[in-house]
C-alpha cells in the first residue's frame, strides 16, 4: 500500500504474513511462519492476540486493526511481498505449492495440509468494519456534521430540522454514508449537478447523504445519480417543474441491465408501493431537490394540488417481456446501456380496454383516452406518458406490429379536427384560437409521447401519465447513461 501512511500503519519490506489466532488455518500454518522468519525474515501482523504465533520482536499487534483495514486485508492468512513500502503481491489462505512459489522456498509446512482456505478478517468483520470505515474513512467526507443532543430523538430532529418529505427519513450516520459510496466508483467529491431552485453545486457525496436517508441501498447510488444529473439540466427544466402550479414532478423510467442487477419491478404494482429500489430511488431525488436545491412546497414549489409523483416516482420498464424495442432504445440509446429517463408528469391515469381484440380497435381507444390528457383541448403544448401493460401489449405482439408502426397508427389517430376545438365551441372557452379553423392538429408534438412497457401479466388496463408544458418554455424528457 501507499508508503504516505503513517511509519505505524506501514509494512516493512520483505514478506509479511497478517494473521490471527482465532483463525484454524493461521494456528496451522504457525510453524511455517516461524520457519519463513528463520529462512526469509518474515514479519508477523496479528490482528487479536500479541503473542501469537510466537512472543517475539518480528512479531507486531495491530491492536487498532489500522494496518489490517489500510491494507485491504480481507482473507487471513495473507501473505504478501512488500518492495521499498508498497506491496508487491499477495497471496491467502494456506496453499503448499502456492507459498513456496512465492517465497522461492522448498519443503514448507512439511506434514501439513496441502492446503486449507483462510477466514474473514477482523478487518472486514461485520462488528468492527462500519467502525473502523468512520475511524479512518470519515475524515474524507466534506459534508457538514450536526450535532444531536443526548435527549433528541434523532428521527423527531431531522422532521424538526425540515429534511424530511413528511415520511421518516433514515438519519444518515458517516458509517452509512461511507457504506453507500461504496455502490459507485466516483469521486465523493466530484460535482454530480448544480441542484435548482437555487441552483446549489450538488457533489456525490450529497447525493449519497440523501440516498440514505431515502432508504437507498449503495448499489442504488449510480441511479440516483443519473437521475439527479438528468433532472437538473436546462432541458428538464427542474425549477420550473417546481414553480408551476400543475401537479407534476420528476418519473424516472429505467433501462438496461442496471434494472435487474438492482431488483427493480416492472411487473406487478410496478408504478406502486413494496419494490425497494422502485420506491427509493425517486425518493432520493427529491430530497436532493429540496435539501440540496431548497425545493420546499410552499417555497419555490408552487403545485395547487400536488401528487404521489413529488414524492418519488420511479419504474423499471420490462424489456424482456416487450417484442418491440425499448423506450430508450427509442431515443437512441443501445439495448446493452443503462439508462434512467426523467419526464415530467403527474400521477398515472388508468386506461381500461377489455373489448378490443384487435390492435386497431385498442389503437382507437387508446387515442381517445390520451386525447384527453390535461385538457381536450389542449394541443401540441403538453407531453405526456403512456405505460402498456402485458395485455395490451399482446394485441400488438399478436398482430406483429413494431413500435415504429405502432407509435404511425397512433400518431394518425390523434389528429383531430380543429374546428371541434376551437376556443368558445359547445359553450367551452378554451381550445384552439381561430386561426386553427378547418386544419388537422396533432395532439402530441413529435416525439412528445413517451411509449413504456410494464405492468402485471393480467388486467386489460394501462396507464397514462400527463405532462407538463414542453419545449423552450417548458420541460423535455432527458435521458442519462447510468454509470458506477
Amino acid at each position: 500500500m501507499s508508503s504516505d501512511l503513517p511509519s505505524a500503519r506501514r509494512l516493512p519490506d520483505g514478506l509479511v504474513a497478517v494473521v490471527k489466532r482465532d483463525c484454524p488455518t493461521c494456528e496451522l500454518v504457525a510453524p511455517v511462519l516461524s520457519d519463513l522468519h528463520d529462512r526469509a525474515g518474515l514479519t508477523v501482523i496479528t490482528q487479536d492476540d500479541p503473542h501469537f504465533p510466537v512472543d517475539a520482536d518480528w512479531v507486531r499487534h495491530d491492536d487498532d486493526l489500522a494496518i489490517s483495514w489500510h491494507h485491504d486485508i480481507e482473507v487471513v492468512p495473507t501473505l504478501l511481498r512488500v518492495v521499498e513500502g508498497s506491496e508487491d503481491r499477495r497471496t491467502v489462505g494456506w496453499s503448499r505449492s502456492e507459498w513456496e512459489q512465492f517465497t522461492d522456498l522448498d519443503g514448507l509446512g512439511q506434514g501439513l495440509p496441502d492446503w486449507r482456505p483462510g477466514c474473514g478478517s477482523l478487518s472486514v468483520d461485520p462488528a468492527h468494519a462500519d467502525v473502523l470505515a468512520v475511524r479512518f474513512s470519515a475524515s474524507g467526507l466534506r459534508s457538514r456534521r450536526v450535532e444531536m443532543a443526548a435527549l433528541e430523538d434523532e428521527w423527531e430532529a431531522m422532521w424538526d430540522r425540515g429534511w424530511s418529505d413528511g415520511l421518516p427519513v433514515v438519519p444518515p450516520t458517516e458509517a452509512r454514508v461511507l457504506r453507500m459510496l461504496e455502490g459507485t466508483t466516483r469521486d465523493p467529491s466530484e460535482i454530480a449537478a448544480a441542484v435548482p431552485p437555487a441552483l446549489v453545486d450538488c457533489s456525490v457525496e450529497k447525493v449519497a447523504v440523501n440516498a440514505v436517508m431515502a432508504g437507498c441501498a449503495p448499489e442504488h447510488l449510480p441511479v440516483v445519480i443519473a437521475a439527479v444529473e438528468a433532472t437538473c439540466t436546462d432541458e428538464f427544466n427542474m425549477h420550473g417543474v417546481l414553480a408551476t402550479t400543475m401537479s407534476v414532478g420528476p418519473v424516472l423510467v429505467v433501462n438496461g441491465p442496471v434494472a435487474g442487477r438492482i431488483g427493480m419491478n416492472s411487473g406487478i404494482n410496478a408504478l406502486g408501493q413494496g419494490n425497494r429500489a422502485n420506491s427509493t430511488i425517486g425518493r432520493a431525488l427529491q430530497l436532493v431537490v429540496r435539501n440540496v436545491g431548497g425545493g420546499w412546497p410552499g417555497g419555490v414549489d408552487r403545485a395547487t394540488f400536488g401528487s404521489p409523483a413529488k414524492v418519488g416516482f420511479c419504474f423499471a420498464e420490462d424489456e424482456a417481456g416487450s417484442p418491440w424495442t425499448s423506450l430508450a432504445e427509442s431515443r437512441g440509446w443501445r439495448e446493452d446501456q443503462s439508462t434512467v429517463t426523467v419526464f415530467a408528469g403527474e400521477s398515472p391515469r388508468i386506461f381500461a380496454d377489455e373489448k378490443s381484440r384487435s390492435p386497431e380497435s385498442l389503437t382507437r381507444h387508446l387515442a381517445q383516452a390520451l386525447q384527453a390528457t390535461v385538457s381536450p383541448r389542449m394541443m401540441l403544448g403538453m407531453d405526456a406518458m403512456l405505460v402498456l401493460s402485458p395485455d395490451h401489449m399482446a394485441r400488438y405482439a399478436d398482430a406483429g406490429w413494431s413500435r415504429d408502426r405502432f407509435m404511425d397508427e397512433l400518431s394518425a389517430e390523434l389528429l383531430c379536427d380543429a374546428d371541434e376545438l376551437l376556443a368558445g365551441v359547445r359553450g367551452v372557452a378554451a381550445g384552439l384560437p381561430p386561426a386553427a379553423a378547418g386544419r388537422k392538429v396533432p395532439k402530441f408534438r413529435p416525439g412528445g409521447l413517451l411509449v413504456a412497457h410494464a405492468g402485471g401479466p393480467a388486467g386489460l388496463f394501462s396507464a397514462i401519465i400527463g405532462g407538463w408544458a414542453n419545449g423552450p418554455r417548458g420541460s423535455d424528457p432527458v435521458t442519462r447513461e447510468i454509470t458506477p
